[in-house]
């Protein structure tokens, strides 16, 4: 029942911040002047209607999205009245047009400030300086999580090692009395300052007793460890390169004072939020980066394969995620992935492709600085651009994006991820 509550409750929040993305077009579009005669929630058959001035509102019965419609946003538009042709749209100043057309995407940054500003001081937000990568981890202080088993080689199946099993050792460093929570500070004669420091020190050691320094409640202490040989990748995020035998101590990195969450005041809530929403718009433009890259791994999540967690996610996917928060009782998962798709699909809303509002803005600026050069040159001006001259290149990404979405959506009906197993 909760899980329902959630995707119920997740749709109806996305539901909200795309009627009000095209509320942002439609109040500015008002506000220089422009003529907007259709403002709708959702898609298809009409539910109701009504007419308030030269604008209509309404609700439709696919709640899937909504639009506004701005008379005369290209010059090719042929259905502006000869009264209106005033107010069409194109006629208005560039920056005025960059305005409304980035209107939407400024509504879901927004929103997204406003969600992650409450969240700050309510619930907590995430530790941007949370290591999340090997390199990260390298420079955290050296507390370690020590395993009271070890493979000596890589096991095909990744499962995790327990005594007895074969191929397997105790971990040397449990052996020893090293626990975790430990904090190493030298290893043989060399001081520690980091995990980088430790694993670069093991690895580079033969196999045998060493002898470690480490703090435990405030104490300093010394054991012996017995060091043994195993097979291992270097140490990379996705565990990519040949494997070698290395010495190993049966330990790994253990986030000691290092909190996965911060909370707070309503004043220092502020920064917070810009400093969290800077990291999730470096992290999105990441993400976009790395799309064509992750098509193989969705495409084989249909076919069997376990889906990648790091694989793209529709909004499908993040219902579904926001109805497992709910459920498991972590409402700030809820709020978060609320925050990351706001800012997610404000920014991709603004790339120059056409037909997303970033491709009027572009073509709009192209415009403009294309008719200064020719003023500096002493030429006539060349006016609009065709955007009928443009339809191929946007049908080809009306069809890339389509085929796309219908992939994301597909995987998380089938395969989807699952924060929560």
């Amino acid at each position: 029942m909760l899980y329902w509550l959630g995707v119920v409750g997740f749709a109806l929040t996305i539901l909200i911040s795309v009627s009000l993305h095209e509320a942002g077009h439609m109040i500015t579009a008002k506000r220089f002047g422009m003529k907007v005669t259709r403002y709708f929630v959702g898609f298809g058959p009409t539910i109701f209607s009504f007419r308030r001035g030269e604008t209509e509102y309404g609700l439709k019965a696919i709640p899937l999205g909504g639009f506004c419609k701005i008379v005369g946003m290209t010059p090719q538009d042929d259905d502006v009245e000869p009264a209106d042709q005033p107010r069409a749209m194109w006629r208005f100043p560039v920056w005025k047009r960059t305005i409304v057309m980035s209107a939407g995407s400024i509504t879901h940054f927004l929103l997204a400030l406003a969600a992650a500003w409450v969240v700050a001081f309510t619930l907590g937000l995430p530790n941007t300086s949370y290591p999340t990568t090997v390199a990260q981890e390298a420079t955290q202080k050296a507390y370690i999580v020590v395993g009271d088993c070890a493979w000596i080689s890589i096991p095909a199946d990744g499962r995790a090692c327990t005594p007895g099993d074969a191929g397997s050792i105790t971990g040397p460093a449990y052996a020893a009395g090293l626990r975790t929570g430990d904090l190493i500070t030298k290893v043989g004669a060399t001081p520690i300052a980091n995990y980088g420091d430790l694993t670069t020190a093991i690895r580079a050691l033969p196999a045998g007793k060493i002898p470690f320094e480490f703090v435990r409640d405030g104490v300093t202490q010394t054991v012996d460890v017995p060091l043994a040989t195993a097979e291992r990748k270097p140490l990379t995020d996705d565990d990519s390169g040949p494997v070698s035998k290395v010495s190993v101590a049966g330990i790994s990195w253990a986030d000691v004072g290092v909190p996965t969450t911060i909370k707070y005041n309503p004043g220092t809530a502020v920064g917070g939020t810009f400093d969290y929403g800077w990291f999730i718009v470096e992290n999105t433009f990441k993400a976009l980066g790395r799309i064509p890259e992750k098509v193989p791994a969705l495409w084989h999540s249909l076919t069997g394969s376990e889906r990648d967690p790091d694989t793209p996610i529709s909004v499908v996917g993040a219902t579904r995620l926001g109805g497992e928060a709910i459920e498991h009782g972590v409402p700030e998962l809820f709020l978060n992935i609320f925050i990351t798709l706001n800012i997610f699909i404000g920014i991709f809303n603004l790339l120059p492709l056409l037909p997303l509002d970033g491709g009027h803005i572009a073509i709009a600026w192209f415009e403009r600085l294309r008719s200064l050069l020719y003023a500096r040159l002493r030429k006539p001006d060349p006016g609009r651009v065709d955007y009928y001259k443009l339809m191929p290149i946007t049908y080809a990404v009306i069809l890339i994006g389509g085929a796309f979405t219908l992939l994301t959506v597909t995987a998380d009906i089938v395969n989807p991820i699952q924060i929560f197993r």
